[in-house]
């Protein structure tokens, strides 16, 4: 069962190498129900991977010229502030029961779980949708790009995952770049917004360094299969059939901590 956890964690980077992104999606239920990890230190983990893992591809992007430095920074000085807000002060304040009535119990658990299968499926209609042309605006909508900025931040924090689904048409409808540039762009703030909010979580958890750096290596690998793949695979199809595998899983992590628990 070890070996196939750590195989499962190759699949992080497979999946962001082939795709641009989705590795949070598998980050989480590997770390959480194969290694069996809390869920606040899984989410602390999978930023800290998906941070390293999206660095690879910030480089490759960079070498294309396919990141608009300006548009990140703009966009993501709100977020890195807010995730960062989120995972040194926020996360740790939450209760471990939230709500408890005679009708209802929330922990903290099923918060961070729930929200995050929540993602998960709304990430996943976005996969299966036939992508279209977006056309662009006439001017940078500033005060929009911030306040998304900001709810990226808190959502990165709080579920651990990077949010490139929300990132991508944002960056497209509200800044006017080209797909292929926001797509770049996106993990650009990924990847920042990821590794600074690990930052404060530092400060807050204990890390098994050597744990979380033999997953980050297997899922770095993983990256440089994945961008190889991607040469010999239609990006399309895979989407759609990776959108359906996210879709189940959401689904699964969602009856799990509410209906099975």
């Amino acid at each position: 069962m070890l070996i196939f956890s750590y195989t499962a964690s190759v699949l992080i980077g497979l999946v962001l190498g082939l795709l641009g992104g989705g590795g949070s999606t598998l980050a989480i239920p590997i770390l959480v129900y194969l290694f069996h990890l809390d869920p606040v230190i899984a989410t602390a983990y999978s930023l800290f991977i998906v941070g390293s893992t999206s660095s690879v591809g910030v480089a490759w992007k960079w070498k294309k010229g396919l990141i608009h430095f300006k548009t990140g920074f703009v966009f993501g000085i709100p977020s890195l502030l807010t995730v960062f807000i989120t995972r040194k002060w926020i996360v740790p304040s939450l209760p471990d029961i939230i709500i408890d009535t005679s009708y209802l119990i929330i922990t903290k658990r099923i918060l961070l779980l729930g929200l995050f299968a929540i993602l998960m499926i709304i990430t996943s209609f976005s996969m299966m949708r036939k992508q279209k042309k977006v056309k662009e605006p006439s001017e940078f909508n500033l005060v929009y790009v911030l306040v998304l900025g900001i709810i990226i931040g808190l959502l990165t924090g709080l579920v651990g995952a990077g949010g490139g689904f929300l990132i991508i048409p944002a960056l497209v409808l509200l800044t006017g770049l080209p797909m292929k540039v926001a797509t770049g762009t996106s993990l650009f703030i990924i990847a920042f917004n990821s590794l600074i909010g690990f930052t404060g979580d530092i400060f807050n958890l204990e890390i098994q360094w050597p744990f979380l750096l033999t997953i980050t290596s297997l899922a770095i690998g993983g990256v440089f299969i994945g961008n190889w793949l991607s040469t010999k695979i239609k990006g399309a199809h895979l989407r759609v059939a990776f959108g359906w595998f996210t879709l189940a899983i959401g689904c699964w992590i969602l009856i799990k901590e509410t209906i099975l628990q």
